[in-house]
């Protein structure tokens, strides 16, 4: 299952934390991708993650949370799950 189907199937904390892990493998397997190939320090990793520090992380999922209302123009719902793990996925592509 893709990263993003993940994502759409968050609705309680078991569905959370299944992405939260799926994210983590995400992560893992392009710090072995990049190791092995590494791509253009301009660019997103093989995966798409945008930021390789947890200070980089924070502060794009931070400004994710910012510019989108916390996801509310994004999502109009009000699953807080689903929020949280928005935030979280924030932080790998939002540049």
């Amino acid at each position: 299952m893709d990263l993003t189907d993940y994502l759409e199937k968050v609705k309680d904390q078991k569905t959370f934390i299944e992405f939260a892990k799926a994210l983590q493998e995400d992560k893992k397997d392009e710090n072995k991708k990049e190791k092995e190939s590494p791509s253009d320090p301009y660019s997103h990793g093989r995966n798409g993650w945008e930021n390789t520090t947890i200070e980089g992380y924070l502060e794009s999922a931070i400004a994710w949370a910012e510019d989108s209302d916390f996801g509310n123009r994004v999502d109009k719902k009000k699953n807080l799950w689903k929020k949280f793990a928005m935030f979280l996925y924030g932080g790998k592509i939002y540049e």
